[in-house]
């Protein structure tokens, strides 16, 4: 069991980061607002969240505009996505008791 729970990834045990991962696993992009939407939280959240995952280089950030309007999109990058896959599995191997 502790072996397993060392797989877990520390950057996805926030319930946002873990919504923002999951959004951007299956969708090719997500924008600001369509994630905070999704997510149920607010723009200093999200806000905060998106950056501690750039950090890490879990997600891309890319800012241009619509018109006249800004517009922020995320999207998932490759070690994003296999740091995800390796979380998601640690969590498969515990819920099945596989540990």
């Amino acid at each position: 069991m502790k072996k397993v729970i060392q797989e877990l990834n520390k950057a996805f045990e926030n319930r946002i980061r873990l919504g923002i991962m999951s959004a951007l696993t299956v969708n090719d992009f997500q924008e600001f607002n369509a994630l905070k939407e999704l997510l149920d939280v607010t723009d200093g959240n999200l806000a905060s969240h998106t950056r501690a995952l750039e950090d890490q280089g879990y997600i891309r950030v890319e800012k241009l505009f619509v018109g006249r309007k800004p517009n922020t999109r995320f999207f998932i990058t490759e070690a994003g996505q296999e740091a995800f896959e390796r979380h998601l599995a640690a969590l498969e191997k515990i819920v099945k008791g596989g540990f």
